[in-house]
């Protein structure tokens, strides 16, 4: 039963990878950086400042600095773990695919871009629906966007992806949980 779920993950993986083209290669690598979405985050940032004052925002940059480490090496943990071969490192996946990341690291299960972005996406889109009702959408489109190009350059397989989104969206509830408890314990309502 894994073996037949790998090797559909592996299918779906191949032409995924393969509907991209030279023409994209550039946009989705530029989606793929860790960098590129600093803006985004700044404004994210913004909001919550705007919306909730300067004392909440000290807690919500110490809540997002956990969220973050403890997603990203709980990813670790799992990919130290697993010990699942990336595809561009995979005998029999690697000559079919288009691999055209800066890199390829040693192991892909699960995807950290993918839960490290769902994360966000879901304790800044919580923390700010009162708000901005539909932001939380517009950050999940974001989020698949950004698991998506994980397959486009070819480092990770579709299951690492949703792994990955379903991690984050845990990890982002849980900590979007700790800031509203933080927030009602220790910042007083104006």
């Amino acid at each position: 039963m894994l073996d037949q779920i790998l090797q559909l993950d592996t299918e779906l993986f191949l032409y995924l990878n393969n509907l991209g083209s030279e023409t994209w290669d550039n946009l989705w690598l530029l989606i793929t950086n860790k960098l590129t979405f600093i803006p985004l985050y700044a404004i994210l940032l913004f909001l919550l400042y705007k919306k909730f004052g300067l004392k909440s925002i000290l807690v919500f940059v110490v809540v997002i600095a956990l969220m973050i480490t403890f997603t990203d090496q709980i990813t670790n943990v799992f990919k130290r773990g697993f010990e699942r071969p990336r595809p561009c490192r995979a005998e029999g996946v690697m000559d079919q695919m288009r691999f055209i990341a800066v890199r390829c690291g040693l192991y892909g299960f699960f995807s950290g871009h993918s839960s490290n972005s769902m994360a966000v996406a879901i304790f800044a889109g919580l923390l700010l629906r009162p708000y901005f009702k539909n932001l939380i959408f517009i950050l999940l489109f974001w989020s698949a966007v950004v698991a998506y190009s994980r397959i486009y350059v070819g480092v990770h397989y579709p299951l690492d992806i949703i792994c990955g989104l379903t991690f984050g969206a845990i990890g982002g509830f849980i900590f979007y949980k700790l800031a509203r408890y933080l927030l009602n314990r220790f910042v007083p309502s104006p």
